[in-house]
């Protein structure tokens, strides 16, 4: 080597440009296994606390904690602790309620003369009979002042209750495990719901904790006959899941169809209603919704009270509704709370907004390119005048309009709050009018997109818009080919399609295609308060009858 080369390597660094960096499958030997993790609990605590140490990786975990204490039963002291995670449980009612009670020296733990004397009616003439419960009765039953406590036996129920904000007791020499709920997990507070804004109505809104969900309907529904069934869905999460239903009114086979699918789920995890709803529902390709979901509460209950069947989701402020029809999605839950009058007028405002938002850029299109006819000739000379100076066919106009509306709704729903409202203002003035005085789209267009926009806003459901959105490039594209033609087509095979969609064993277009009792309350026209007798014919209730013939006595008598 020259010595040049000697000072150069010695002096000068130069970075390997070569570097190697690989994700390999390595075994990684876990010291307890899935199926270990069933086993029952020993009688000793040291054992009892390795085992959980390995489980929570309590070495790293922070959050995982375990408060080691001596347990005073009856003037015996024994070795006990509790587990628990911190930021989910309420650290005064444990102090209270069960480290208290268990640690401090009173009558219940203190061998007195005072002994404790267990009386039933079959005893009842041995009443002076002392008896001296075991110690796993004394702590169940006289040293912990707390209304939910349960006995486990085995590992895996023990870590599920854990995991859902329990905490565990384990005392030397008992092979169970107390767990005790204590919840203290901070969540969000009921609020006003943001999605489906009514006037008239309740102002209260789902959380996501789903227990806060139950009592609010627990509160609505004022009946022993509401049954809220509670699974889990997710081999990792275990998120709870409630499935609730009136015992009195729905169909038996909605409900097993609904506890079968949910139960039958082999997933890792789910963390919303969003995926639940797409692995229950019947035909996941089709594009319109088969499961509304709601914010409100009042909503669901009116659905529990009509024979459907709830699904709460924990960690998600919506409730999913089965089965779903086509009129569900352009209903309001205000619907009901105004006259009749007035609720089948905006109703048929919103049905017309469908059609509207789903078919009027694709009838544009068909107009000008192929049924020039049909308009009045002085508006033909208008248009002709306006797209003059336009160098781009109709179909390329109306969708870089289209697209571009679409991305302004985007960004108008990602960006924050403080600005949202200005991205819209300048998407809608700013660049329509720049792209009109730039001869890139005609002024009549602007306003079809606009309208467009408008009517798709006043469909209430916000799955059915997305529906609506889809399929409005597909009838652009079909008007494009063949005009009023293309689009007859293209209803024609929506039609099939959604006639044959059923949603746990209710077709879509029910209580009209298949034509069914329209008596019900499931219909497009709202009928009166008081003619409103009969529950939808398509459930199949167990009662079908909600109110009697003459609802309004009061008018009877006079």
């Amino acid at each position: 080597m020259s010595l040049k080369s000697f000072l150069r390597n010695l002096f000068l660094y130069s970075a390997d440009s070569r570097y190697y960096y690989e994700l390999s499958q390595t075994q990684i030997a876990n010291n307890i296994s899935e199926s270990e993790t069933k086993k029952n609990i020993s009688n000793s605590l040291s054992d009892n606390l390795n085992f959980l140490t390995v489980k929570y990786n309590l070495l790293i975990n922070s959050d995982v904690k375990i408060r080691d204490f001596t347990l005073n039963a009856k003037g015996k002291h024994y070795n006990a602790c509790l587990i628990y995670i911190d930021g989910m449980i309420d650290s005064a009612q444990i102090n209270h309620f069960v480290l208290n009670p268990l640690m401090l020296e009173n009558l219940s733990n203190t061998d007195s003369k005072n002994k404790i004397v267990i009386v039933s009616k079959d005893s009842i003439t041995n009443f002076h009979t002392t008896q001296n419960p075991k110690l796993e009765d004394l702590i169940y039953n006289s040293l912990i002042p707390q209304n939910t406590i349960s006995k486990e036996k085995n590992f895996s129920d023990v870590i599920k209750k854990i995991n859902n904000g329990f905490t565990c007791l384990l005392v030397d020499t008992l092979n169970i495990a107390f767990c005790i709920e204590a919840k203290g997990f901070k969540s969000r507070e009921i609020s006003s719901p943001e999605n489906e804004i009514v006037v008239r109505g309740s102002q209260e809104a789902f959380v996501e904790n789903i227990r806060t969900n139950t009592s609010i309907m627990r509160r609505i529904i004022n009946n022993e006959n509401l049954v809220i069934e509670q699974t889990s869905v997710g081999k990792i999460t275990h998120t709870p899941v409630a499935i609730c239903y009136m015992k009195n009114i729905t169909n038996d086979d909605l409900v097993n169809e609904v506890r079968f699918r949910i139960n039958n789920l082999e997933i890792d995890s789910i963390i919303n209603d969003g995926p639940l709803e797409q692995l229950i529902q019947d035909r996941s390709s089709d594009f319109y919704p088969q499961l509304f979901a709601t914010e409100r509460p009042d909503r669901a209950c009116n659905n529990l009270l009509e024979g459907r069947v709830v699904i709460l989701v924990n960690g998600s402020p919506y409730a999913l509704i089965a089965p779903a029809i086509f009129i569900d999605f352009i209903s309001s839950p205000e619907d009901t709370n105004l006259k009749h009058q007035f609720g089948n007028l905006v109703r048929f405002i919103r049905f017309l907004a469908f059609f509207i938002a789903m078919l009027l850029p694709a009838s544009y299109v068909a107009i000008t390119n192929f049924h020039q006819e049909l308009l009045p000739t002085d508006l033909v000379f208008a248009i002709s005048s306006m797209r003059k100076s336009i160098p781009f066919p109709i179909i390329f106009e109306i969708l870089i309009m289209e697209v571009s509306f679409e991305l302004i709704r985007e960004a108008s729903l990602r960006v924050p709050s403080p600005i949202g409202s200005t991205i819209g203002i300048i998407g809608g003035l700013i660049l329509g009018e720049a792209a009109v005085s730039a001869n890139l789209v005609s002024p009549l267009l602007i306003i079809i997109v606009a309208i467009t926009g408008i009517c798709s806003y006043a469909i209430p459901d916000f799955s059915l818009n997305f529906t609506i959105r889809t399929f409005r490039f597909f009838y652009i594209i079909l008007a494009f080919i063949a005009g009023f033609l293309g689009i007859a087509v293209g209803i024609f095979i929506q039609l099939i399609l959604v006639s044959s969609l059923q949603s746990f064993g209710v077709s879509f277009l029910s209580p009209y295609i298949p034509s069914s009792n329209k008596d019900g309350n499931s219909t497009f026209f709202i009928k009166p308060i008081f003619k409103r007798e009969k529950r939808s014919n398509f459930l199949n209730t167990k009662k079908p009858d909600q109110e009697a013939e003459i609802s309004m006595k009061w008018k009877g008598k006079q």
